[in-house]
């Protein structure tokens, strides 16, 4: 086999998987499965609005995934909130606080001696 039949061939490969790559074939996509659709509609989460008049249902899951998320959030904000403040400069604060408590007894003690 010589090179320029080795390379037509390689070429032809080569530019066969790049217009099936990009998404140009003409044969069904592979993202998507019968049943579904190629284009979205336009609308929010791509649902139709219902009719006018009529309110949209809710789904089963939707009551219970709301409520625990509000609960979530409520019990997130209260119990972060009140946490206890363990940081290592709170704690670097208030041994220092002691340790001027301290030194303020011992001069106060030895001004009272002389």
């Amino acid at each position: 086999m010589n090179f320029t039949t080795a390379s037509s061939m390689l070429r032809h490969r080569i530019s066969s998987a790049l217009r099936t790559r990009g998404g140009a074939s003409a044969g069904p996509s592979r993202w998507t499965s019968p049943g579904h659709e190629e284009r979205p509609k336009g609308y929010l989460f791509n649902r139709t609005p219902p009719p006018p008049g009529q309110s949209r249902k809710w789904e089963d899951w939707e009551l219970p995934c709301y409520i625990t998320s509000f609960f979530t959030i409520v019990i997130l904000g209260v119990g972060l909130n009140a946490k206890p403040d363990l940081t290592i400069e709170t704690w670097a604060h208030q041994k220092a606080l002691e340790r001027l408590e301290i030194e303020k007894l011992d001069l106060s003690g030895s001004a009272d001696s002389d």
